[in-house]
């Protein structure tokens, strides 16, 4: 988990430098801080002063790659990363971000190439080894969900049901061939996305069916507490005159949980702060697709 307060007194410190010595390169740190505070567009700005002073300061285009992959501009990421990589070389880290930023634009090929080298050098690094699954096992998966989304239906309705089950109704997507994965190479693939902690598929008891985590977690008492919340808050929302429930988030200082309804089931995702919302949606719209034909 993020410990806000050392970032908070970092950023403080940072800012001092700064006051002290404007053309000080620490704003690329001072940018890094506020990225992982989720502050994207302070990062952005802070980043992007200091980059007119410091053109060639490779740290700093580091930071900006890591800022825009967390916006979802990969094409931007890309661009900064590589600019890093000429003006600093090319390291493990940067080559795994550039990795990263290939299988979110849906270039499978290129991205196992640098993470089959990645894991000859480094066979034990668990990130590596899901990295390279999802480019390798999935890579019609990024496309088919994108096909899914483009092609859902404006008005998507649900079944009305006392439990919290919402069934999403969608336009079919254009012939594509599509991936049969197990519900456990499903939650493999969400859990190898960037910012994505642990995934759950619970039933309408609150039992845990199928789990994926990436920390120790108390799988059980977060699925019970996950349909309790859906299941009121589905109550509450329907007897407001909303209408029914699809999907719901819920952020705390420390996590975000990502909660959506599918035949009978509730799909329930634990984030930190680093994950791209809109990336983790359109993922999720694929996966939940999936789950409703199985």
């Amino acid at each position: 988990m993020i410990d806000r307060s050392d970032i908070d007194e970092r950023i403080a410190k940072c800012n001092k430098i700064l006051d002290e010595n404007p053309s000080s390169q620490i704003f690329a740190a001072l940018a890094e801080a506020h990225r992982k505070k989720g502050e994207l567009d302070k990062a952005f700005r802070i980043c992007q002063n200091g980059l007119k002073v410091h053109p060639d300061y490779g740290s700093a285009h580091l930071v900006m790659a890591k800022v825009n992959m967390d916006k979802g501009l990969f094409d931007w990421a890309e661009t900064e990363l590589n600019k890093a990589i000429e003006l600093d070389g090319a390291t493990r880290a940067t080559e795994l971000l550039l990795s990263e930023i290939y299988i979110y634009k849906g270039e499978f090929n290129q991205a196992c190439r640098i993470l089959e080298k990645l894991h000859q050098n480094d066979p034990e690094n668990d990130q590596i080894k899901r990295l390279l699954e999802i480019a390798k096992k999935i890579p019609l998966d990024q496309v088919h969900s994108e096909q899914s989304f483009h092609s859902a239906s404006p008005s998507r309705q649900v079944q009305s049901q006392e439990q919290f089950s919402p069934t999403v109704t969608m336009a079919p997507p254009e012939p594509a061939p599509v991936v049969e994965l197990s519900h456990k190479q499903m939650l493999q693939s969400l859990v190898g996305t960037p910012g994505v902690e642990g995934v759950l598929i619970i039933n309408s008891d609150g039992l845990v069916i199928e789990a994926e985590w990436n920390v120790e977690g108390d799988t059980d008492l977060i699925g019970a507490l996950a349909v309790e919340t859906a299941r009121y808050s589905t109550v509450q929302i329907r007897e407001s005159g909303y209408g029914n429930l699809l999907s719901m988030m819920i952020e705390t200082p420390q996590s975000l949980y990502y909660m959506a309804g599918v035949q009978g089931k509730l799909l329930s995702v634990v984030c930190t702060e680093k994950v791209n919302l809109g990336s983790l949606k359109l993922k999720l719209s694929g996966l939940i697709s999936q789950l409703a034909a199985q």
